[in-house]
This record gives structure tokens, sequence and C-alpha cells, in this order.
């Protein structure tokens, strides 16, 4: 196991001001824990863009996608505390769910973003009403054969993991995690934010247009309406870009799949208790960290890997890691968020990390600045 000590922590410290001196960074904040304890955590610049208020240690944020791990740890919760199977139909919980083909569609499936439902097939409800969204995705036929290949769902995921915890728990999503993680790990991370919290909330950015990146597959494929992944990041529709993020009505919105606000020490500590074997056991703690999708992605354009709803670095035929986003270990599992938030668990190590942010940046899974703090926590060239 690769100890956290002094040398480490210098490196974090310095990547992580080298960021703000940069220019690149308005508000951030990183964090790493490891068998339990807090071993780094460093924050600072502002909660908005004018420099006005200043990034304390009681500020949240937005971190967009990097719910999807909370989220999916709800899910795995649930089917272990009911006894439900990985490769259970979706359907045994949901009938609904069976129309258009779908009635195979197991938990493992759909959770490693083979489901075929990386978007509503054409603009419906309202994108705040979960349970209308999920019922829309219930009755449409999948996008492709499930099971077959997988696309990253940015958008539906959320209201597909609500449905089933609703189903499954009887309860909202949100709700299942306050109860089941985040009150008793004493985690300042909610999905569907208490609104007497909205005066520590930081307000997002855009990236800056000096930052922008040249466009790659992803790009180019976001860039044309016909696209699966054109659809996939705009359908259901509606909170578009930073600052349509900036409303009380989003920060209170429980919406499992970019709609989760904290700080990276609850993120961190989320994940440390998972490295640590936290939470799980049996088939669903061996889910955290077994690829069920290993390759291209017919959304992101790119070599992408999921476990049962978290994301892992893709590997090659043999196993060697195609990049290192969530360090150099092939069982480190957790999320990215759009523009820059990432956190995951390195159960190899017993460490779980976390970086959020209030300036976006652009590109999806090329980001720099959480990518520097990876590095150097690992002291990777």
């Amino acid at each position: 196991m690769r100890e956290i000590g002094g040398a480490a922590v210098g490196r974090v410290r310095k990547a992580f001001e080298e960021n703000f001196a940069r220019g690149e960074e308005i508000g951030s904040e990183v964090c790493v824990w490891q068998q339990g304890r807090e071993v780094l955590r460093f924050g600072g610049g502002w909660r908005d863009v004018s420099a006005t208020v200043p990034w304390r240690d009681d500020t949240l944020v937005l971190v967009w996608s990097a719910t999807k791990g909370p989220a999916a740890a709800c899910v795995l919760h649930a089917l272990q505390q009911t006894g439900i199977a990985l490769d259970a139909p979706v359907a045994s919980v949901w009938p609904e769910f069976s129309a258009g083909g779908k009635g195979g569609v197991t938990f493992a499936a759909l959770l490693a973003h083979r489901a075929g439902l990386a978007a509503l097939e054409r603009e419906g409800p309202d994108i705040f009403d979960l349970e209308a969204v999920a019922s829309a995705l219930a009755a449409q036929a999948p996008l492709w054969t499930p099971d077959t290949a997988h696309g990253y769902a940015p958008r539906t995921f959320g209201y597909l993991l609500d449905a089933i915890i609703r189903r499954v728990a009887g309860i909202p999503l949100g709700e299942y995690w306050w109860r089941e993680f985040g009150k008793p790990l004493g985690l300042e991370f909610w999905i569907g934010l208490p609104g007497q919290l909205d005066g520590r909330v930081a307000r997002m950015h855009a990236a800056r247009a000096q930052d922008l990146k040249e466009p790659g597959p992803f790009e180019q494929a976001l860039a044309d309406p016909a696209s699966l992944t054109a659809a996939s990041f705009a359908r259901p529709a509606g909170v578009a870009g930073a600052a349509a993020t900036n409303r009380p009505e989003v920060w209170h919105w429980a919406n499992p799949s970019f709609g989760g606000i904290g700080n990276a020490r609850s993120l961190a500590r989320f994940y440390d208790h998972l490295a640590a074997g936290g939470a799980f056991h049996g088939p669903w703690g061996c889910a955290l960290t077994q690829r069920v999708s290993n390759g291209p992605d017919l959304v992101l354009r790119q070599p992408t890997a999921f476990s049962a709803g978290f994301m892992m670095d893709p590997v090659d035929d043999e196993g060697t890691k195609l990049r290192s986003t969530l360090g150099p270990s092939v069982t480190a599992f957790g999320h990215p968020g759009a523009g820059g938030s990432l956190a995951f668990a390195d159960p190899e190590n017993r460490i779980g990390f976390a970086y959020v942010m209030n300036r976006m940046e652009n590109g999806v899974l090329r980001e720099t600045r959480p990518a520097r703090l990876v590095r150097a926590l690992y002291g990777m060239p």
C-alpha cells in the first residue's frame, strides 16, 4: 500500500497553488482521505467570479456528474439490503420498464450504461419531473440492442436510478442517500440541497475562452444535432451550461445525474469508506471494481469503462490502463463531473480522493487541473 506522506502532500499543495497561479481557478478544494483519516485538504479562491466572497471551509458547490457515484452507491446498497442480484432484470421491481423489448435488461447492464437509454428518444416531460422522465424512459425502446455496447447516459442515468430506489426502498434517491450515507458518515453532500444552506453555495462559471481545447471526436459529435452524443447531452432538455445552475431551484432539485452539492472533504470521506470495504459485501462489493463495460463509448466517442454505476479507467486487452484519470491503480473507481470535478476510491491504496471547483473547464475526460492533482498525489510524471 502507498502511504500518503509529507512528500505527496507537498506535491499536491504545489499543484493546487499552480492551478491558481495559471489563472485557471476561481475557487476550488482538493481533499484526500486514507484509511479513515484526512491526510490533506487545500481550498481557496472565491465563490464568485468578481472575487468578493471568499471560498471558505464551509463552501458548497455543484459537482455535476460526480453525483453519479453516490447515486449508484444508493442503488447498490438498496439491492444488497433486499437481496436482489445484479443479474436480475430491472423489470422485476419496475414492471413498466419491460416495454419496448427491455424486459431482459439487468441492473448490471443499466448501471454500466449498457441499457440503450442514453437519451430520451424525443422531447418529453419537464426536466425537473423525475418520475415523468423515468416513465418516458421506461416506455421507450432502447436506442441500441441492450448489453451489446455501452454509451454513457449523462442526463437520463439519474432518473433511472431514482426510479429504482423509489420502487425498491419506497423513497426518492436523495432521501435514501442522506439516510444511508450522508447522515451516518457525517457528510456535507446532498442530492437535493436543504434550502437553509443556500447561502454557502459557490456560483458556477463557464470556462475561459483562452482555455478552449482543439475539438476531438466527442466535441465534433456534440456539434452534430443528429448524433446520439448531442441527444444524450440535450434530452431531457433544460439546465444547460454553468449559468443555468446558479439558481436555488436547481440546488434543491434532487437530481441524481448532475445535481449533487457538497465539498471535497465529504466526497473524499465517502470514497475512503468504500475503498476500505465499507457499506458493501459479497457480490455487491465485488461489483464496485469489476468492469462491466470497457471499450468504445457510443456517446463519449472514446474508450470508457464502467463497473456497477462507477466510472473506471479503460484498459487494453492486457489489462493495462489506457489513461489514468483515477490514478495508477487498475481497481480505482469513482466518477468525474463536467468541467473538472472528480472523486474516486483507490482500494489498492485505501485512498479516497476528491476535487471540486466553480470554474468549468472544456473537454471530456481530458481536464488538466484535476489531472495535475492526481499526478502529484501519486508522483506520476
